[in-house]
């Protein structure tokens, strides 16, 4: 969700974001328990943390809105915008601007992206593409339309954004320790796959939010299960045990989908993301709550121009 969004909004050299898990060969419809995902709006203060030797970078701040909507009947549409200002050492400031929209069927069958980033206000990316498969066990087929026209195929065991979001909530759920799997997110022109792994740590029972700071609306996680979650997202094909991830998120997962406490780490530098505002968006409307329209076009997708 919007974890792997996440790591397409720095650029810099190392550019990602992931999630981690169990199953080596899980297939793309792995069965658990239901989860609802609640559809809102999160803004999220970014601050540097640390940085490492010979990457020049002396302030790193930022914004970084996320919406999610719709439903499992109706499929999810998620916008973000992540702003950030970098620094180096010789006074220099650059602002980097992404903006990311998508639009996922509920039953991870069709996921459709579009993408561009900005550099001081010039751009200097965009990528869009339709990703489908007929079944949960055919070949997932990409039509990439920006930067260029281009045809992908993709494993069927491949995951989408909100179809992974939901299995690493399963495995939480059903008291697993890790997840592991190959994600498709639209990064790197829309031709990159990860292949994450998921860590899933202690059940934290109803209550944990309310020792966390408080902001307007926060309190409807109160009542609330949660676990921490830390994902590495690294290179197709990297078994070596001592591999290093490409970047890695760390964030407290609640079981509707919301998360809190974001900890990046890009390599070169990290950052934490401390939630600042919530909104909840009323429930869907949608009746048959299980059951997927098949030939549900997706809506047109909308860039969120909030700052």
């Amino acid at each position: 969700m919007m974890h792997s969004m996440l790591g397409r909004g720095m650029a810099v050299s190392a550019v990602a974001l992931a999630s981690i898990a169990a199953c080596a060969a899980a297939t793309a419809t792995a069965a658990g328990p239901d989860i609802l995902l609640a559809p809102h709006r999160a803004i999220y203060e970014m601050t540097l943390v640390t940085t490492r030797g010979g990457t020049g970078v002396t302030a790193v701040s930022g914004r970084m809105v996320y919406d999610l909507t719709g439903s499992a009947c109706e499929g999810y549409t998620q916008n973000m915008r992540f702003v950030t200002q970098m620094t180096n050492q010789g006074g220099t400031s650059m602002i980097t601007d992404l903006r990311s929209s998508s639009w996922e069927e509920g039953s991870g069958r069709r996921f459709r992206f579009n993408s561009s980033q900005f550099r001081d206000e010039k751009p200097t990316e965009a990528t869009a593409g339709d990703a489908a498969r007929a079944t949960a066990a055919d070949d997932i087929k990409v039509e990439l339309t920006k930067p260029a026209k281009k045809g992908l195929s993709l494993s069927a065991r491949v995951y989408f954004p909100i179809q992974h979001s939901i299995a690493v909530l399963q495995a939480a759920k059903m008291g697993k320790a890790s997840f592991r799997a190959d994600l498709y997110d639209g990064s790197e022109k829309g031709e990159k796959v990860y292949d994450t792994v998921s860590i899933i740590g202690r059940h934290r029972p109803a209550g944990i939010n309310q020792t966390l700071p408080r902001v307007k609306n926060v309190e409807a996680l109160d009542g609330l299960e949660a676990w921490p979650v830390a994902i590495g997202y690294f290179e197709p094909g990297s078994d070596s045990s001592d591999a290093l991830p490409v970047y890695e998120l760390t964030f407290l997962f609640f079981e509707n989908g919301v998360s809190r406490n974001l900890f990046i780490d890009y390599g070169e530098f990290s950052m934490r993301g401390e939630l600042k505002e919530i909104t909840f968006h009323p429930p869907s409307k949608c009746e048959q709550k299980s059951q997927v329209d098949r030939n549900a076009q997706p809506p047109t997708l909308q860039m969120d121009r909030s700052r």
